[in-house]
This record gives C-alpha cells, structure tokens and sequence, in this order.
C-alpha cells in the first residue's frame, strides 16, 4: 500500500467533495516575458485557446452520436428491434412498412437536432472571429477572437464586449477606473466600476503599455462570477512589488465597457475556461405531464402488443394440433422446418405476430408531438398582446417541450423586486434623529413652495441637529458606488453639473444608490464626481467640498452593508456606513435608535424599501491599524474572502446612528390582476424575496397576494425566540386544520371556498431551521412535512429574507410533497436562476437586472402580467391541444390493429395481414397524420376571450385531468368497439354473398380494403366531430387527406408499377367502388362506429356538462359573442351543497378582489349598445338568491338597476 493515505485524502476532497479548500493557481506572464533572471522560474504553462464551443455535434460525430441519443428513446428502439426482426426472420408484412416510418421519425428529428445545432456553431463562428485589438512590440495589431492567448495584453474601446476574462492594467481615465454593464452575465444592466492595478494605471500608450514587467498568479478557473483572488507581481529594477487582485479587478468575458474610452488589460481565462463559460450549465432534462402520461399508455399497449402475440401464437399451435391443419397438402414443410425444434418455431411465430400487430404502438406520435410543440410555440412568440412597446421585446420560447405543462400549473414562485415591482426606485423620504426630510416637500422643517396642501409630518430640527443632518446628508452623497455621466446637450457647449445639472445623470451597479443619491440633490446637497480619487459634492450654499476617498468596503449579501472610508479637507477620517437595519442596529453604540427605529418599521409596513446610515470618526492610530487589516486580508491567496468579512467585522463597529432612508419600488402593471386571477384558477402563488418582511408584506397586500380579511400566520426568528420551532409548528397546524377536521386545502378544487382564507409568512433563517434533518433521539420529528402540511392549508405564501438557494430548496420541497405538484417559478435577476431552473416550468422576465433569468429560462417575457394570458390561454390551448393528439394517436391505431387481430381467427393464424403494405406504411404518415397535427396547432374549444375572463376555466384541466386512467380507458374501449364493428359489420356484409355485377365475389383483399377504407373515414370524421373552431385549413386539410386516400387507392391499384415484384391490389379499389352494397356497407358503417360517441357526448352534455361545455354551449347560443357578456359565472357547474353556506357569508361580506354575481343583458341596435343590469331569478354559482340591489356596470350607455 505504497499511496501516502494524506494523498489520497487530498484526491478525494478535491474531486469528490469539492475545491472549497484547495486553490490551486497559475502563473502568467504578462505580455508572454520571462521575469528577470533570479527571481523566480520560468515555466510557461499550457492554456487553451480563447475558442467557444457551445453546440453538440460536429461534422464527424453527428451521425453516430445523433443515432446513440435517439435510439435511446424506449418508442425508436423498440422500432429499430422490430425492424430488425423483420429483416432476419420471414415475416408477415414486409420490413419497409416499419423501416419507412421509423426512417422518417429519424430524419425529421434529426434534421431538426441538426438545424438547431448549425444555429449555434453559427453564433460559435460568429464570436471566435471577432476582431480584437491586441498590443505586441508597442504597437496594437487585429487578431481573431479564437486566436487569442493568456498573457495577450488586449486594447478594449467604448462598447465593446470583453473578449475573454481581464485583468485591467490602466485605463483613460486618470483614476484608473472603468464603467462595466455585466447584464450577459448576472443579470444586473447598471454600470459597476472596476479598478487598475495602481503601479500600471499611468500607463496610457501602447509602447508605455509595452513596458509593463508583471506576472501574475491566480487561482484556477472557478465558475463563481464575484470571487477572484490573485497577486501581480510588478518588477521595479529587478525586484518584484506584490499587488492584490481581487474581483474589482477582473473584467469577464461578456461584459461590455461603459462610459470609458478604452482600457489596457492583460487575458487571464480563455475560451471555455472563462466565468461566462464554466456556467454554461447543462439544463437538466425536464419532462411534461404529458409526456409521463403518453410513457405508460406506451407501456399499456405494449402488455396489450405482447398479450395478442402471446395469444395467438398459443392459438396457432392449438389450431395446427390437427395434423391436417398443421401440414396440408398445398404447404408442405421442408425437412430443416420438421427438424427444427417446436420452442424455436414458437418463438420465430411469437416474434412474426409482435411485427403484424406493431403498429398499435404508433412510432408517428412521437415525430406529430415533436412538430406540434416545436410549431406551437410560435403562437407564443407572434402575440402581439404578450409584446411590450416599452422594451420593445417579444415573448421568447427557450424550450417548446414544456408547453402543455403551461396549463398544468398548481403552484407559481415569484420573484418580488423586477417582478412584481418596477425595480424602479423613487426616493421617497428620509428620517434625521426622529426628523422627517420629505424633497420637495419639507426641508429642515420648512414647507417648499410646490407642497402646499400636504400633512406635515416634520417638526424643524434645533441647532444642535443641524450638525447630524449635515453629516447625513454628506454620508448618503460619499456611501455608494454611483458614477456620473455628463453630456455636452446646451447649445453645442460641454455644461458641467454647476451650470446646468439637468445635462447629468447618475448611473450605478444598485438602482437603490440611484435614487438615494438624486434624493440628497433634491434635498440640497449634489454628489459631484469622483476625481484623481477625490469625492466633490455641492453643498446648499453652492461651495464645492472635497473628500479624500481612502477605502470602500463594497457590499455583500452576507453583510448587506457598504462602508466608505474618507478624508475630509479638514483632515478629519470618517467611516460612514449604509445598510439594512437588521445589520445596522446591532453595531451601533448612541444615536436616537428607538425615534429612527420606529420610523423604519412605519415605513416597511407602507412597502417601503429602508436603509439605515450611520458614522464613525477614525483616529489616525485606527486608520493605521484599518488599513493594516485590509492589506493582510487582500494579500491572501487562501480564504480571501473569509479574511475580508472578518476584517470588515472589525472596522464597522462602534457606529453612531444617524438617520435611515425610504425608497419606494412601485408595484408593475396589472400585477395586483394578474395574481387575483391566478388564485381564480386555482393556482397557488409564492413570493420568495431577499426583502424584509414588513416591505415584503405591504407588497404582497398592493398584489393582492393578502387580502386585509387574510389572516397572517408567521413563522419568523422573532416568533421562534419567544417559543420553540417546534411548539410555533404545531400551533400553526393547530389553527389551519381546525377548520376542516384534517382535510387540506388541496381536497377542494384550488382555492377552496370551506376555509378561512389564511397567509403564512416565513424568513431565511427559520426556513434554514425547518429545512434541517431532525436530530436522533430528539423530539424534534420531521419539521418539513409539518410545514407542508400548514402551506398546503394557506392561499398564499411569503417567503423572506431568502437566499438564492433557499428560493431553489422552497421550490424542490413542493416538487417533492405527496401530490407531486407542477411548479413554475418567475423572476428576473441572476439570483432567482435556481429557482427557475429547479421548478418543472422556468419563466424569465426581461427586467432591468438583464438577461440571466432569460437566458435559463424554459420561457421569457417582458412584464408579470403576460404571465396571466401565457397560462390561462395558451397554456390551457396547449394542453387541450396535445392531451387530444395522445388519446386521439392510441384510438386511431388501436381501431386500425385490432381487426387484424381478429382476422386471425379466420385465417388459421397464419399471420397473414389484412392490409396491403402501402395501407400500413402510410396509414400513420400521410393519410391520418396532418388532420390531428393541425388539430393540435389550430383547436380553440372555448373563444380567447373567455378563457381570460374566467379563470376558473383553468380548473376544468387541473391536475392531468384529460389523461387520465379512466378518459383513457374510455378512448381505448371506443377504438375496440370501432374495429369490431368494421371487422364484423364488412365480415356479416358480405357472408356467402356475392356483390359485383358479372358475380364475382369480394376476396380477402377487398375485404381489408373495405374495412381499411371505413377505417380511415370513421378516424378522420371522429376528430372532425371534436373540432370546435373551424377554419379554412382545418377543411382543406380534412377532406384533403380523404380525397388524397382515394386518389392513392385508384392510382396504387389502377396502375401496373414497374418496381413491383407482385401487385396483390391491382383493380381492388375500383372493383369495390363499382359495387352498390359496397357503398352502403362503407356508410352504414362509418354511422355505426360513431353513433355511440356521439350519442354519449349529446347525453353528458344535456344531463352533466361541465363548466366548459356549458360556456361552448352558450357561445353558440350568442353565436361567438359571449365574451362581451359579464360574468360567466352563472354558467359555472352547480356547487356542493356544503358550499352554499360559504356563498351567503360572503355576500354579507363582498371583498375587494372579488367579481361581483350578477348578469347583464346585451342587446344590439344599429345605434350604441344599451346595457341593462337585473337580478336573474335562477341560482348562481354561489348557491344564493341575487340581492335585490343592482351593481353598477361600467360599460358605455344607459343603465337601469331592476
């Protein structure tokens, strides 16, 4: 055992455990020059080059590996297995009519996986063939992308796109800073600022650029986008000065420059070794409903495929246990055939009836489902109604395998900030010491001229205040990030922001700065600029004042505060600090906490966002000793990170309190309806948000997500200190299953209407305590399911104070509940990716945090509203659409294989086909195919309209409600009662009859001709009997398939084909057309098999039509123009008696959110319409009498109450 067991260990943490705590580096040398002789080896290392893979295949490997992916699906293999069977052994039916459609599906597919594939070696191509500026011997030459290396010192202009991951060696401007929009990458569009190397910032030429003797070393490519830790190592006469790299430093791949005219950068990661790269992660296979659906009908009919086999094989041998029937005279065996053993013979014949009876398992539905969804999705995509002229964007379809689970949908996580919000923040007012600052309103106490009829809230601050107020003031102009951009607009002359402050405007990595900032100009004091490391602002006594900015310690999720450290011209050092007030309040030590505190909490209820802001004076000898701190810290190359948060603990104590801010991000468009009409649907609505709680709250009540008669339940920190997890759980439960014995609201449809209408309210921490196993021995028990149980009993869950990861583990534990739930999960910024990609339907919103939702996501939109015509239209079209092609696919090819099963009983199991081959290799391609596939792209069973007038329409579909075990079986039984009928009805037809003019009587192949021509009609008029929105391509591709069977059968027949070796059809087809009785058999027939269908869907719809066939009704009656009478309600099905009692309570009780019963009458004249509102004298939904007194309509023209 010679491996050192440390070694070992080491393999194992690093590769299987992960390399949190092993960071390997690499070194670079800058512009490719060894370092001096004596400091240090050269040993130039191996790096990939700067080229982007991002498609599958290649030239070479398409073909065998597209064949290995595809023949990996059950329904292919199993094809390609029957194919092969009929090569080898004789078979029945010849191998073309398997290998014909099985080829097709192939191809198509791979045709398609191909194109796509092209598109995206197109955008590789596209991108490695960039020209890029690249400095070599002092002067800036142009290379392609692709060519570029590590250690290339690349020359980068305004707009432009960073080639590969830099680090930023000098820049034009004198502070050696750059302005970076990352939106590609993290989703976040506003400009960051990013930082030279201080000893190469004053490099601004090529040839000075040239000169630069560095190397760098740096830890191994990570796909995290905010950590990068190295060192520079610049050599000054020979001897290396070390620098800190850290992630200010890094400029990634994607990113594009801003505000700056060019930089000077060396390349550290290449090609797919970038950030941008290592997260392209592979998107986990999502599978529909539908499809699981569609995967054991497959395994159904294949018991059924190999039962029949099974069957009749033993049948056969039965059948030829009479030695005249097992060897007459006109088929004699040959010796080898006597010979052969009789297993071997069973198993040859068991394997010919699986090829005869093969197409009950139809290999077309999986090529008519791909081109379905592929082609559906273009709907999407060209509704005008989903296009926003704001962003000037369209819906976008990522991926078209998850459209009909658009309309399964039981649970939506929604992002709060950019999603239900505007994540456009306005500054609202500010709280000095207990005072209140409102801009433009009041100021110091003083009410501003444009404020008159407004409440006062302040009171004017004593003399002793003003110091505070000033100090704030200053903090909130000196605490950010904020750049300013100026523009030369007044007539043709650059203004400054001291003539002219409208040319300038502020841009910033954190819109909250943004607003924070153009608050305190409004209020007085205006944030300058920052230049040669000095903060200018404009007091209100118009005085420039300058600030030395020492040091920012930058924000962070785990703090969620910012420091900056600065010099004022009086020499004074002063660390002010901004964040939220749960991590403010404990560090601060004097200050009037309690008055800014109550003030904060006031506003949070009101939805507002809150920032505290506080202070401390650093005396030189702290100065030392901080920056001290933060030198050791960014010097190392292990746990970086983990140094600088303990250095920042350090440094940001001791504060003094100066005051909080209040910004307020207005709720989005139709948001509040959107959610209104999603919980009508019977859909549950989550927000999960990194908010506080009392902000998170008030949104969710502006939603409508709470109602004011909600009642809150909370399971937060603050309640979990005052009692234990365990005792607040099960009090939780107590209250929610009180109601109703035990039953969740899930037994109801949706939203049931039984119980009281309860919100829970959860923070990250206690979720983090639920979510932990529970302890052995302990009687803690199994939080989660306590959990679930008490959200399964609420309308509307929030979840705050939540992490990225926690929104992902939120949407995984309902994934994961006994019900099995379908979760979609929406937002917008890179921190809701694994929410998005977790739930079974991900949807992107194109907000102002850019496009790293989008680009995860299954589906995008540009606003939250979309969301409500995405899932009650289309996602309802889609599934209504797809749930019919499945049933439709298995009743076709169950009618068109079973008389072939029974055939057998009359042809002495002989595995003779009652088909020709041309009927069996084009019966599932062309002569029943594009009928369904146009079904599937066109079917509108109820108007547009409607469907979002009525929400609960959705419910009708809920829950795989149309593939279901019993619609199945139903769809299956009606198949076998088809072919029973056409078998038998042709069989009893013509029994000792002969049916020609000259006498002649029918042979076998006209018999299968007649039930095959009966066959494709009764198929083709069943799906045009299910058609309710007719167009003209619906007729012509209707009746154009049938007329394509006909004039096939005349030419197939009529004609003597070279090719053919026999031509068994030769005259059949005319033959039984000639014939009278013929034509009545094919009549009688086709009303026979469809008579019982139709009689059962006249019979439910007279005595118990659901709520869709009520409204289809109705539409009819109207003739289309429903959807211009409110509300449907009174066409809703009857409700359970124990609902009734529910329906009073809130008639006393009317809430906001709730459509009003009533009914109006709509009459059309040649002049403007006339509305009358009365009291209807039937039953409503509700299960009560209307009240007497008429609601107000808001439609054009007069109205009278009756």
């Amino acid at each position: 055992m010679g491996m050192d067991f440390s070694t070992l260990r080491t393999l194992i943490s690093r590769y299987c455990v992960g390399e949190e705590n092993w960071v390997d580096s690499r070194t670079i040398y800058i512009g490719h020059k060894e370092p001096p002789p004596g400091t240090e080896a050269f040993i130039q290392q191996r790096f990939p080059d700067n080229r982007i893979v991002s498609s599958k295949y290649t030239f070479w490997n398409f073909i065998p590996k597209n064949m290995f992916e595809q023949f990996r699906r059950v329904a292919n293999f199993y094809f390609l297995i029957i194919f092969l069977v009929q090569l080898i052994i004789d078979t029945p039916t010849s191998p073309v009519t398997s290998g014909l459609p099985l080829f097709f599906v192939i191809t198509v597919t791979a045709i398609k996986q191909g194109y796509e594939d092209w598109l995206r070696h197109k955008a590789d191509n596209a991108v490695n063939q960039c020209p890029v500026h690249v400095v070599q011997h002092g002067k800036v030459t142009r290379k392609q992308s692709r060519k570029l290396r590590v250690g290339d010192v690349v020359l980068v202009k305004e707009d432009e796109t960073f080639p590969c991951d830099l680090v930023l060696l000098a820049s034009s401007r004198d502070d050696g800073t750059c302005f970076v929009t990352t939106a590609s990458l993290d989703g976040e569009s506003s400009h960051k600022t990013y930082y030279a190397v201080q000893d190469t910032k004053a490099y601004n030429t090529e040839k000075e650029v040239d000169t630069i003797h560095a190397t760098i070393e740096c830890e191994q490519p990570q796909p995290d986008l905010y950590k990068f830790v190295g060192r520079i190592n610049i050599y000054m006469n020979n001897e290396p000065v070390a620098r800190p790299l850290g992630s200010e430093n890094l400029l990634l791949r994607g990113a594009t420059l801003k505000n700056t005219e060019y930089i000077y950068a060396v390349a550290i990661y290449t090609g797919m070794e970038t950030k941008m790269a290592l997260n392209y992660q592979s998107k986990s296979q999502k599978r529909s409903a539908v499809e699981k659906s569609m995967n054991a009908y497959l395994v159904v009919y294949l018991c059924i495929l190999i039962s029949k086999a099974v069957i009749n094989t033993a049948l056969k041998y039965v059948w030829q246990s009479d030695p005249n029937r097992d060897e007459p005279f006109y088929n004699q065996r040959t010796e080898a055939e006597r010979q052969r053993h009789i297993l071997i013979r069973a198993f040859t014949d068991f394997l010919a009836f699986m090829v005869l009876f093969n197409y009950i398992i139809p290999v077309s539905m999986y090529v008519t489902v791909e081109m379905q969804k592929f082609l559906g999705s273009y709907f999407i995509m060209w509704d005008d109604e989903m296009f926003d002229e704001e962003l000037g964007e369209r819906a976008v379809v990522n991926t078209s395998d998850l459209n009909e689970e658009l309309g399964q949908v039981e649970y939506v996580f929604t992002d709060k900030t950019g999603t239900l919000t505007e994540n456009n923040m306005e500054f609202i007012e500010c709280c000095v010491d207990g005072h209140i600052y409102v801009p433009h309103a009041i100021c110091n106490g003083q009410v501003m001229p444009d404020a008159a009829g407004m409440d006062m809230i302040d009171s004017s601050p004593g003399p002793e205040a003003r110091e505070h107020e000033e100090l704030f003031f200053r903090a909130l102009c000196l605490c950010h990030t904020v750049q300013v951009k100026e523009e030369e607009t007044v007539d043709g002359i650059k203004h400054g922001i001291h003539q002219g402050k409208s040319t300038s405007f502020y841009i910033s990595s954190s819109p909250d700065e943004v607003a924070l900032v153009e608050g305190m100009k409004r209020l007085g004091f205006t944030y300058l600029r920052l230049n040669d490391g000095q903060m200018e602002i404009l007091n209100r006594e118009n005085e420039v004042e300058k600030f030395d900015l020492l040091d920012v310690l930058t924000f962070d999720s785990v703090r969620r505060r910012m420091s900056v450290i600065v010099r004022a011209s009086t020499g004074e050092v002063y660390l002010f600090c901004k964040g939220a007030d749960s991590s403010i309040f404990p560090r601060v030590i004097s200050g009037k906490v309690d008055q800014v505190r109550a003030r904060v909490e006031q506003n949070a209820v009101e939805g507002l966002r809150t920032l505290c802001v506080a202070y401390r004076r650093l005396s030189p000898d702290q100065y030392q000793e901080v920056c001290q701190l933060l030198s050791r810290a960014r010097l190392a190359l292990q746990d970086r990170d983990k140094r600088l948060a303990e250095a920042y603990d350090l440094i940001e104590k001791d504060l003094i309190l100066l005051g909080a801010t209040a910004v307020e991000d207005r709720l989005q468009e139709k948001a509040a309806d959107t959610i209104e009409s999603l919980h009508k649907a019977g859909i549950k609505v989550w927000v999960l948000t990194g908010d506080k709680m009392e902000t998170a709250a008030a949104t969710c009540y502006a939603s409508k997500l709470f109602h004011r008669n909600t009642q809150i339940l909370e399971l937060t920190t603050k309640r979990t200190e005052e009692q234990s997890l365990h005792d607040v759980l099960f009090d939780l439960s107590r209250t929610v299953l009180r109601q109703h014995g035990g039953m969740t609201r899930d037994t109801f449809s949706g939203l049931s209407g039984d119980c009281t209408d309860y919100g829970l309210i959860i923070d990250g921490a206690t979720l983090t305590a639920v979510m932990r196993p529970g302890q052995e021995g302990s009687n803690s028990g199994n939080y989660k399911e306590k959990f679930l149980e008490i959200c399964r009993n609420c309308s509307a869950v929030l979840c705050c104070r939540m992490a990225p990861l926690q929104k992902a583990q939120i949407v995984k534990l309902i994934k994961a509940s006994e019900e099995h739930p379908i979760t979609l999960a929406i937002g917008d910024g890179a921190n809701d990716v694994s929410m998005i990609l977790e739930a079974h339907v991900g949807i992107g919103v194109m907000g102002k945090e850019g496009r790293q939702a989008v680009r995860n996501s299954d589906y995008a939109i540009p606003k939250f509203k979309h969301l409500k015509k995405m899932l009650l239209v289309h996602g309802h079209y889609y599934y209504i659409r797809i749930s019919e092609l499945v049933q439709y696919f298995f009743y076709k090819n169950v009618c068109f294989i079973f008389p072939q099963f029974l055939y057998q009983f009359f042809c002495g199991f002989s595995q003779q086909p009652l088909y020709d081959t041309a009927y069996l290799t084009l019966y599932n391609i062309s002569f029943t195919s594009l009928p369904i596939l146009l079904y599937s792209l066109m079917e509108q069973h109820i108007n547009m309209d409607i469907l979002k007038k009525d929400p609960c329409l959705y419910r009708d579909i809920a829950k795989n409600s149309l593939l279901r075990w019993p619609s199945f079986i139903y769809w299956t039984v009606l198949g076998v009662y088809d072919a029973i009928v056409m078998f038998f009805g042709a069989y009893f037809l013509f029994d000792n009859t002969t049916f020609t003019s000259n006498g002649q009587m029918f042979g076998n192949w006209t018999f299968g001709t007649l039930v095959f021509t009966v066959l494709v009609f009764t198929v083709t008029f069943k799906l045009a009997l299910d058609t309710h929105y007719w167009t003209w391509i619906n007729h012509f591709v209707i009746w154009g398939s049938l007329i394509f069977f006909v004039v096939f059968s005349l030419l197939w027949g009529g004609i003597i084909w070279p090719f053919l070796n026999y031509q068994r059809m030769y005259y059949v087809f005319m033959q039984m057309l000639s014939s009278g009785p013929a034509w009545f058999s094919i009549i009688l027939l086709i009303t026979a098999s469809l008579l019982p269908d139709v009689l059962k869907k006249v019979i439910w719809r007279a005595l118990w039509p659901t709520t869709t066939e009520r409204i289809q009704n109705a539409d009819k009656l109207y003739k289309g123009q429903l959807s211009e009478f409110t509300p449907l309600a009174s066409l809703h099905a009857p409700p359970k008696a124990n609902s009734q009692r529910r329906g009073s309570e809130n008639q006393r009780n009317p809430r906001r959110s709730e459509s009003f019963t009533k009914k109006v009458m709509f009459t059309r004249w040649q002049r403007a319409p006339d509305y009358c509102t009365f009291a209807p004298l039937l039953r409503f939904a509700d299960g009560s009498r209307h009240s007497r007194q008429g609601y107000n309509y808001s439609g054009a023209g007069p109205e009278t109450s009756v």
